[in-house]
């Protein structure tokens, strides 16, 4: 959805400046900054598996061949995963008309890791050795992308007044002018964040499959305590559909290393032949 907004952060000492979610038009039609910016974030994140990917003789045309499938796969999933959820989709035209907004990025995490994994079984290569090399590369794409909601005004939280607060007046707040939770911001400086302490790690890893579940893990904590701030989620009933989400893979991630802190896997790093 394609709109003017002002924005300020009078906390930051920031004065309200207008942003308009329209980079350029090419006779009727428009190019939005949010479709620049989540292209930016999946360049940056295939170019990042590819130089990881090296590291364990992986080659860059093995990458390649993995994001012709797992990119369309991906921007599919957080299609299907929003529709779904949102329940406000009638018609084949309305489902797959992503210009008017809606993408889910643990529905294209989902489709994504299926993707990989039926590649990988193709090619013969570990599934775990791939995640590892992508998965800091999907939170680098997802703290970029976050920029695409700021363009557009949206993905925001609730009334407050913390220093850092946005102030925000759209169509999203009815044209009226409110301070709001920049929660864009704050999922993503947390994956930035997540993302530095990862690569910092990366080289101590002790087993293929650790990098995914650290990487999801702060994923899940970060988005788990995020998303309980947000105006705008999808329900089931009067559960947070990604909150839950969020929670059950957090739970998950550090289950199996604590398991595998206690009894390591006993299989050495994979280097491809």
């Amino acid at each position: 959805m394609l709109r003017i907004s002002k924005i300020s952060f009078p906390g930051l000492g920031i004065g309200e400046f207008e942003v308009d979610s329209v980079a350029f038009s090419i006779g009727d039609f428009e190019i939005a900054w949010y479709a620049l910016i989540i292209t930016f974030g999946i360049i940056c994140a295939v170019s990042y598996t590819m130089w990881r990917a090296k590291q364990v003789n992986v080659t860059v045309d093995d990458i390649i061949d993995f994001a012709l499938f797992v990119v369309p796969s991906g921007i599919i999933g957080a299609r299907l995963y929003y529709v779904i959820f949102n329940g406000r989709h009638d018609t084949f035209a309305e489902i797959i008309n992503i210009r008017e907004g809606g993408l889910a990025i643990y529905g294209g995490i989902i489709a994504g890791a299926l993707a990989v994994f039926c590649v990988s079984l193709v090619k013969k290569i570990p599934f775990v050795v791939v995640g590892d090399c992508c998965t800091p590369g999907i939170i680098l794409a997802q703290a970029i992308g976050r920029w695409g909601n700021f363009m557009n005004g949206e993905a925001f939280g609730a009334e407050t007044d913390v220093f850092c607060g946005m102030g925000l007046n759209n169509s999203l707040t009815g044209w009226d002018y409110t301070v709001v939770h920049p929660t864009f911001l704050y999922e993503s400086l947390w994956n930035l964040i997540g993302f530095a302490l990862i690569n910092v790690f990366y080289r101590h890893r002790k087993y293929d499959g650790q990098i995914i579940l650290l990487v999801f893990g702060w994923y899940g904590l970060g988005r788990m305590l995020i998303e309980g701030l947000r105006s705008d989620s999808l329900y089931i009933g009067d559960i947070r559909v990604s909150q839950l989400l969020a929670g059950i893979v957090l739970v998950a991630c550090v289950a199996v290393l604590i398991w595998f802190a206690v009894k390591p896997p006993k299989k050495e790093l994979y280097v491809k032949p």
